[in-house]
C-alpha cells in the first residue's frame, strides 16, 4: 500500500513539555531510550511507508543530526527540511510543496502514537474521493467520572477515565495535492485549512477506535515510558 511521502511535523517548541524541551526539540524526547519521532517513523515503516520528510523548525539542527546518524531499517529515506522557526503547522506543510512533487502524501504529528491501521486509512481515503482524510479518535478523559443517579445529587458510582463521547483530531492524515491550495505560510492547519476543506465537503474522517495517545505534557511522557518499560506499548506494531 503506497502512502506517498510521509510528512512529520517536527517544528514546534513543545512549551507544555518545558521540562524536556528547553534543551532538545520535542520530537527528540525519548520513549524507552528512543526519540518519539523514531516511534512515529517506525509505525509507518512497519506498514509499508518508505519516504519521510521531517518538517523542522525549533532546534532543527538537532533533528537533522539525528536523522542523518540514525541507522534506519534498509530502504527507508528520512530527511529534514527547515520550514522556519515559528511557522505554523499549515505553513510548514505548504513550504514542502516542492518536495511533494504534486503527488498525494501522508502527514502526522511527531508527538502522537497509535496502533492505527494505515492501510485501511489509505483505502478509506481513496474510496471517498475527497481531498483530505483525518484520523479521529475518542481519547480517554484525564479524570474519572462521577455518575449521578438523579437530580438530588445522589452518587450512584464512578467510572475510571472513560473515553470521551466526542471525536477529536488524532493526526494521521491522507492528503491529495489540492490540499496545498488551502494553505498559506501563515495558516494553522487545524483551523482555516481543515475548516475550509470541511466547508467544501472535501474532508472526511477515519474513525480509529484502538490505542492513541499524544505526548503533550511531562505526565504523558512518563505514562508512555511506563508502558514501554512494561512491554505493553500498543503502538509498537513492528518486530524487534
Amino acid at each position: 500500500m503506497s502512502f506517498g511521502p510521509v510528512v512529520i511535523l517536527c517544528g514546534g517548541r513543545g512549551t507544555r513539555l518545558r521540562e524536556r524541551t528547553e534543551s532538545i526539540p520535542k520530537p527528540l524526547v525519548e520513549i524507552g531510550g528512543r526519540p518519539i519521532v523514531w516511534h512515529v517513523v517506525r509505525i509507518y515503516a512497519a506498514q509499508g511507508a518508505r519516504e519521510f520528510v521531517l518538517a523542522t523548525g525549533y532546534k532543527g539542527e538537532m533533528l537533522e543530526r539525528f536523522a542523518a546518524d540514525e541507522p534506519w531499517p534498509e530502504g527507508l529515506e528520512v530527511h529534514c527540511v527547515d520550514t522556519g522557526l515559528d511557522t505554523p503547522t499549515g505553513g510548514r506543510v505548504r513550504r514542502l510543496r516542492d518536495q511533494l512533487s504534486g503527488a498525494p502524501f501522508s502527514a502526522t504529528y511527531a508527538d502522537g502514537v497509535a496502533d492505527v491501521d494505515l492501510a485501511e486509512l489509505a483505502r478509506h481515503h481513496r474510496a471517498h474521493g475527497g481531498l483530505a482524510t483525518m484520523t479521529v479518535v475518542r481519547p480517554e478523559l484525564q479524570f474519572g467520572v462521577v455518575q449521578l443517579a438523579d437530580e438530588d445529587g445522589r452518587v450512584s458510582g464512578f467510572q475510571e477515565k472513560p473515553r470521551s463521547e466526542h471525536w477529536i483530531n488524532g493526526g494521521f492524515f491522507c492528503f491529495e495535492p489540492g490540499v496545498l491550495d488551502y494553505l498559506s505560510d501563515s495558516s494553522v492547519l487545524e483551523r482555516e485549512p481543515l475548516e475550509g476543506l470541511a466547508a467544501d465537503g472535501q474532508l472526511h474522517a477515519f474513525r480509529h477506535t484502538g490505542y492513541w495517545d499524544c505526548m503533550d505534557t511531562y505526565k504523558d511522557a512518563v505514562l508512555l515510558n511506563d508502558l514501554w518499560a512494561r512491554g505493553d506499548a500498543p503502538w509498537k506494531v513492528w518486530d524487534g
